[in-house]
């Protein structure tokens, strides 16, 4: 019998010669102590709920680019309608103005979604990413970082 390629000494001298070389061995440990309600909360969803974390995150750097583009364009005066926001009467104006622009959203998305009317101009997902960035942004007027 020939030691022809796929004859049982050529298998021996191949695993003879994987055997010899150093291999290297990825060892992760997991925690076996750590039970669920000793994780955080944000672990216990990027464990538990993976692509849904994943999704959230990169729905927030999608609008955070999205919300950097229109403010490079419009400024921060639209959001303070054309005050220093240094009042509390200038603040709640700007919450005003925000407020408006939200409830415009809710009745367009009440149209699309309870009423099932079909979008003319933007698609009902974008009304909802607007909603997303307008209560951010209304989170940072009430701060008083806005345009800081």
């Amino acid at each position: 019998m020939g030691t022809e390629k796929g004859s049982y000494t050529q298998y021996i001298d191949d695993t003879k010669a994987i055997k010899d070389r150093p291999r290297v061995v990825d060892i992760t440990e997991t925690d076996l102590t750590k039970r669920d309600e000793d994780l955080g909360s944000i672990e216990y969803i990027e464990k538990y709920y993976p692509e849904t974390a994943n999704d959230f995150k990169q729905i927030q750097k999608e609008q955070y680019e999205l919300f950097c583009k229109k403010q490079r364009d419009y400024g921060p005066r639209n959001i303070s309608v054309g005050t220093d926001l240094k009042t509390n009467d200038d603040i709640k104006l700007s919450l005003t103005g925000l407020w408006f622009r939200i409830q415009d959203k809710i009745e367009r998305l009440k149209q699309l979604v309870v009423f099932d009317k079909t979008a003319q101009n933007e698609p009902m997902i974008d009304a909802f990413k607007d909603l997303s960035v307008y209560g951010i942004i209304a989170q940072i007027v009430h701060n008083g970082r806005w345009g800081k």
